[in-house]
């Protein structure tokens, strides 16, 4: 018999969690047998995988199974299975360009599932399995964290042994709220490498909207540049103590980014709540593929991080239930909002636009971000514009597909 997921489950949100444990020292050492027992049946599994060039879950499932059980020594049937179903996830989107076996780390992250864990809410602890048996462990976190496992379903949870502290990544299924109809329009949102995202309205993100101290885009450049050269001069010198001030400051630069784009994302989607409109912002995949940048720019465009703040814009709209649309990029900062001239001739300078034909003049990233802007509410009205049958559109519904025949030839 399948099993199915709840209602809440397929048509919810997906959110993550985390929890910090405190275990005692023997549940300590129980974790830690636990993480590497499981990341080298991984690796055991992925040679296997990789050998026989078996990469989906069912068919490697038969491969590995009793062999990665035979050769790893207290491993539980359950942990093998979340094993073999790790190796499958971690080659689906990297086997044409993978040379040899994936390698897990031996302190990695490893995945727990409703068989491998249990929550007692009430008294806020979790039981763990490990090779020597289940420990039950407290945990703590932020409040608003507790509320949500107290009330959300729950999905799987990921271990993570970091620096002395044991986190548990839970994932949650949040409730989806009906999207609102954008009866005002969109807020456009040019993402740039010197701008980190300007809006249709002429906000430049990050500035004096966000609270936060980063003081601007110069302000963020002046810190990552500073970063890189600290790594560098580091990195040369390659002695213990300069390993140890690495691995200090290992992970600064990112954190500050996705802190800046998770700011930027929550004002534009609140922005848009506000206002009764929607958030629309450019399709920008495979941009690194098609821009050909000087060889002193390539660490800035591959250091630019436009995928998480679509991804976090994304998600945010969902759960506020407001429309999300990405558009077609293309000529958004030589097109005139106005009249529509698009012309390579419209741009003077990097950050100036001027139409040859009308005459509007304004930065060349807000330019952008009104094309942006229209582009969406054009993009909005195609989808949901109604099917010509009268049926629910075939990308949204597969009972408007035609029929398949049934008679002979």
């Amino acid at each position: 018999m399948a099993i199915r997921r709840s209602a809440t489950k397929r048509h919810g949100l997906p959110t993550v969690v985390q929890l910090r444990l405190a275990p005692a020292p023997a549940q300590a050492e129980a974790l830690a047998a636990a993480v590497l027992l499981c990341n080298q049946a991984a690796t055991v599994v992925s040679r296997l995988a990789f050998q026989h060039r078996v990469f989906s879950v069912v068919e490697l499932h038969r491969l590995a199974y009793y062999e990665v059980r035979g050769q790893v020594a207290g491993l539980g049937a359950q942990a093998a299975v979340r094993a073999i179903a790790r190796v499958a996830g971690a080659y689906a989107n990297r086997r044409a360009s993978k040379k040899r076996a994936h390698i897990f780390r031996p302190h990695g992250a490893v995945p727990y599932d409703a068989r491998l864990m249990s929550f007692n809410r009430d008294a806020r602890t979790v039981s763990l399995w490990t090779p020597t048996g289940r420990v039950t462990v407290p945990y703590t976190g932020r409040p608003e964290d507790l509320k949500a496992i107290e009330a959300l379903p729950m999905g799987e949870a990921d271990l993570i042994y970091r620096r002395g502290v044991w986190l548990l990544h839970v994932a949650l299924t949040l409730p989806k709220p009906a999207v609102r109809e954008p009866v005002h329009g969109f807020i456009g949102v040019d993402q740039g490498v010197a701008n980190l995202a300007v809006t249709s309205d002429g906000v430049v993100l990050p500035g004096t909207a966000l609270s936060g101290p980063a003081g601007g885009n110069g302000h963020v450049r002046t810190l990552r540049e500073r970063r890189h050269r600290q790594r560098r001069r580091l990195q040369k010198k390659g002695t213990s103590a300069a390993r140890r001030v690495l691995r200090r400051l290992a992970g600064r630069e990112h954190r500050m980014m996705t802190d800046l784009n998770h700011q930027i994302s929550k004002f534009v989607v609140r922005e848009a709540e506000r206002t009764g409109r929607g958030v629309a912002l450019e399709d920008l995949q495979g941009i690194r593929g098609r821009v050909r940048a000087h060889r002193f720019q390539r660490r800035t465009l591959h250091g630019w991080a436009f995928a998480q703040q679509i991804a976090f814009t994304r998600y945010k709209a969902a759960r506020a239930g407001i429309a999300f649309l990405l558009v077609d990029p293309a000529y958004t900062s030589q097109a005139c909002p106005e009249c529509g001239c698009v012309a390579r001739a419209n741009r003077l300078a990097r950050g100036r636009f001027v139409c040859t034909r009308c005459g509007l003049a304004g930065h060349a990233d807000h330019i952008a971000a009104r094309n942006i802007a229209t582009r969406g509410i054009a993009g909005w009205a195609a989808i949901n514009q109604p099917h010509a049958t009268g049926l629910p559109s075939p990308r949204r519904d597969r009972e408007s597909k035609p029929p398949a025949s049934t008679g002979g030839s």
